[in-house]
């Protein structure tokens, strides 16, 4: 009983190499810059850019159009709203969701999961350097 402790608390404690960390963003300017990755759209994952403001707004750009929003924070929690055409909403919609940034080996990563589950639009994307 003893050692399954241990070997418990040894676990918990040692850092664990290949393990996203998420990033507590306490500020959206933290997120300025150029962002590169994947949006999951109807007939599938599709490349996507997004150029991120000091103020949180942002333009994402896919070969099948663009979508314009802005990043924010609610009670601490990093949130996102938009404005897109896709076939499966209105024109204009607006799409609100949570964000996550994470970092790994020298790697930001930011990830948008719409609030609504029938909705497609979660996106990957990685800082561009």
């Amino acid at each position: 009983m003893h050692r399954a402790l241990l070997l418990a608390a040894v676990f918990a404690l040692s850092p664990l190499d290949g393990v996203a960390g998420e990033k507590q963003i306490v500020d959206v300017k933290e997120l300025a810059g150029s962002w590169r990755g994947w949006v999951n759209e109807v007939p599938g994952d599709e490349w996507a850019t997004m150029n991120v403001s000091p103020d949180g707004s942002y333009k994402a750009s896919t070969i099948s159009g663009s979508t314009v929003g802005k990043l924010y924070l609610q009670a601490g929690k990093l949130r996102y709203r938009s404005s897109r055409t896709t076939p499966l909403a209105m024109p204009s919609a607006e799409v609100l969701g949570t964000a996550s940034v994470s970092e790994d080996k020298g790697k930001t990563v930011l990830m948008l999961m719409p609030d609504d589950p029938n909705y497609l639009g979660r996106a990957e994307y990685e800082r561009v350097k």
